[in-house]
Parts: C-alpha cells; structure tokens; sequence
C-alpha cells in the first residue's frame, strides 16, 4: 500500500501531496515528480498517513539524482533574476518587495514571491519579466512570518528562529495566548519576533496554562480559604496563587489585597 509524502519546491511555498510505495525516503531527499506545469525536483518535507478519501494523489517518479539536482537553477542565477526583478519592481514605483524566485526544473518558469501590504497591480512588472526572461511568471504574495523563515536569523532566545528551524509549518498566534500567559504587559516588542508577528513560541506552552488556570478560582468570585475571606482580584498562574481583596473593617483604611496560595 503507498504511503503520503509532502513535496516542497520552494521553502515559501505550500507543501503537495504525492504517493510512494517501493521508494525508501526521509525528511530533506530530492524526488523528480511530475506536475500539471511538468516535470519538477521537489524536497520531501514530511509524511502522512495513507490517504483514504479516495482523491487521486500522483506518484512520485524517482529519487532524484546527481544529474537531476545539477539542472536545478544555481544560487548565482537566483540572484540574477532576483536583482533584475527588485530592479523592475523600482522602475515601476510599486509598493512590493521581492524576497527570493523559484526557477522551475525547466527553466522557463519563474515563480517570485513578493511581499506588500496590500494589494498590487504588477501586470506591467509579470509583462515585462516574461520578455526578459523569455519565459512563464508567477507571483506569489507571502507573509511576514514566510520571509523571516526564508531570510532566517536569531531570536531573543539567541538560538535559530523556530521557524527556520524545528517548525514544518505556521499556526495562529493571538493576544490570546499572550493573555493567558499573562505576558501582554510585556508590550508587542518583546512579545514579537523578527518578522513583527507574535512569536511562534507563544502557542508552545498555551494549553498548559490553561490547564493551569481552570484550577484556579475564577475573577471576581467569592474566596474563603485559609482563614482569608474576600474576593478573587488577580492570578498568578504558575505560581498557582491568586490575589484576593479583603474588605477593611474600617471605612479609613483602604481594603487589603493578600496572595493566597491555592495549594
């Protein structure tokens, strides 16, 4: 029976699924697979477990090769068509910055992925590309998050950025998970990372907080615990304490406020 295995051609790009079966594979091999634009060199990203949804999922051709891999764009031509691409894009005065091109095992096509805030007409820069080029253009709009993961670099943590390294893919980061880890205070510097998004990070340890915070007794609820009797003020949640507010019996003192620890 085949098994599923996510093929990536470029680092910025979604991962497809292909089938194998006699083929023996791991994490990081080359494979020639064929495509609705060709023949192509993709990089195996993961595996999955067999595919029962009865959708067709094309077969990988081969391993690839010493001669497959040499026909794979250089770095030096990347750069090329990458500093006319930038050279273009300032030409035409469009609100887009190009962060790195996949060239197609053929070397005709030529997928860019760009990144703007918003949307951009680049038909004149497309038009302009395939006469240069003399071949077919694509442009692809990532995020933020997807050139940090291209560029790479170091996190406050002074080790690889997570997503250039022990990360396969992108999840939601919210002030959620900032929230419940009670580091909003914080301010968005410290709790952003180099791409100016919330850290990936935040979302690691995110369900054991809350986990950690069911046990404790909810804001504004009634506490009487421990000879303390008052209501429920703050949480510190590792800590596994809360602050609770004792009223003051005379009406010239300001109410007290007590850590309690829960266990």
């Amino acid at each position: 029976m085949s098994s599923i295995v996510q093929i990536q051609f470029a680092p910025w790009d979604k991962a497809y699924d292909f089938s194998f079966s006699s083929e023996v594979l791991k994490v990081g091999d080359y494979v020639v697979v064929e495509t609705e634009l060709g023949s192509e060199v993709g990089r195996v990203l993961s595996f999955k477990q067999t595919d029962n949804s009865g959708r067709e999922v094309k077969a990988i051709s081969r391993k690839a090769d010493k001669a497959d891999l040499d026909k794979l764009a250089t770095p030096d031509r990347i750069k090329e068509v990458i500093l006319l691409s930038r050279e273009l894009v300032e030409n035409y005065k469009l609100p887009m910055k190009i962060v790195d091109c996949y060239i197609s095992w053929s070397g005709d096509k030529y997928n860019f992925a760009f990144i703007a805030e918003g949307r951009v007409d680049f038909r004149e820069l497309v038009r302009d590309l395939a006469l240069r080029l003399k071949g077919n253009i694509r442009l692809t709009q990532i995020g933020s998050r997807d050139e940090a993961k291209l560029c790479g670099g170091c996190g406050p943590c002074s080790r690889e950025l997570c997503c250039r390294g022990v990360l396969k893919g992108f999840c939601p980061i919210t002030t959620e998970m900032a929230d419940a880890q009670q580091i909003s205070h914080r301010g968005s510097d410290r709790i952003s990372g180099l791409c100016g998004r919330l850290k990936c990070c935040l979302s690691y340890e995110y369900e054991g907080y809350k986990e950690l915070d069911k046990k404790l007794p909810p804001l504004s609820s009634s506490f009487n615990k421990n000879g303390v009797k008052g209501t429920v003020v703050g949480h510190h949640i590792l800590k596994q304490s809360v602050d609770v507010r004792v009223p003051s019996d005379r009406h010239d003192e300001r109410d007290l406020t007590i850590e309690v620890k829960i266990k």
